[in-house]
């Protein structure tokens, strides 16, 4: 009998600090730097984004978001073994913040570790997750998507500071004799690092290079829209489907202009992408878990569909994954 994964249950987390693009406005006014609603909106799709308050780290965000998919799926903690935490701004340095979940949740002894790959994080993570449950290494697993972008943004730069956004989502994901997981594909190119990166480090007690969010705004879009629809016709043909096959697609939650732009050229309806971006801005890893559990709990998702999810971002990564829900 063959052996497949499904998600069971899913969950998110918002931190209670909503910023709308009008407060991000006034607040950079103090710094003497112009933008606005009208600004942000017309170039992004987004409105407004959460931030969290001070001392609130991403495994305190990716726990809640666990609880709640945990209780949507109906099971328990202490039946998870194997913890999977997709973040770009981790608690710390070392150890993970998969470990520092994983105590929270207070589970012990199964395997737990962050995947870095910025935004197609979480596409990678349950990519692994999926491969460690079809051969046995795993039977049920939390695969967590998480970011404090807010951290690393650099308020005197309106290009990026008003792009992102703090929270996380989860998905239960476990063995199943039936398909749930259909086909992935995962990409990245290094050559293209300079367009979106942090490039800072810590060394000898101090932040070497810059700790701040930088972008090459044109590039990556010219990038992301053609590698997204790559990837998720490869998906597609991986799984034996085809693009009126797709129910729902729920692409990265970076600009809507891109997300729009891949629905077209997969040539499916706007009414069939899932869209969170203008009320959580783009936050990462967290973007596509997020959008996903806003889509089940609104009763769009629903079981038995079609999803393709997608992402894209610094490294550059990107690739895309095709379930039935």
């Amino acid at each position: 009998m063959s052996r497949y994964s499904r998600i069971a249950g899913t969950g998110s987390y918002l931190p209670p600090r909503r910023v709308t693009n009008q407060d991000l406005a006034a607040e950079l006014a103090t710094r003497g730097i112009e933008t606005s609603d009208d600004w942000i909106v017309e170039r992004t799709g987004i409105r407004a984004r959460h931030f969290v308050d001070a001392g609130v780290n991403v495994s305190d965000l990716a726990a809640e978001a666990c609880r709640r998919a945990l209780e949507a799926a109906g099971r328990e903690a202490a039946s998870v073994d194997l913890i999977i935490v997709a973040t770009s701004t981790p608690d710390m340095v070392f150890p993970s913040s998969a470990a520092i979940l994983q105590h929270k949740l207070g589970i012990a002894g199964c395997p737990a570790f962050d995947v870095q790959a910025v935004c197609s994080g979480f596409v990678y993570a349950l990519t692994v997750a999926d491969a460690m449950i079809r051969t046995g290494s795993a039977s049920r697993a939390l695969v967590v998507g998480a970011e404090v972008f807010s951290r690393i943004l650099d308020f005197d730069d309106r290009t990026t500071c008003v792009l992102f956004g703090d929270g996380a989502g989860a998905v239960v994901l476990e063995a199943s004799d039936e398909p749930g997981i259909l086909a992935t594909d995962l990409h990245a190119d290094g050559k293209h690092v300079g367009i979106l990166c942090v490039p800072g480090t810590v060394a000898g007690g101090k932040v070497l290079g810059d700790p701040f969010v930088k972008m090459d705004g044109q590039a990556v879009f010219k990038l992301a829209v053609g590698v997204l629809e790559d990837s998720a016709r490869a998906t597609l043909a991986k799984a034996g489907r085809t693009d009126a096959d797709i129910d729902w697609l729920i692409p990265h939650q970076a600009n809507i202009r891109i997300m729009q732009g891949t629905a077209r050229k997969l040539k499916l309806p706007l009414d069939k992408l899932v869209v969170t971006v203008d009320q959580h801005g783009n936050t990462s890893a967290a973007s596509i878990p997020l959008a996903l559990d806003a889509a089940v709990r609104e009763g769009k998702v629903r079981r038995g569909d079609t999803v393709m999810l997608e992402g894209v971002g610094g490294g550059f990564t990107w690739g895309a994954v095709l379930l039935d829900f």
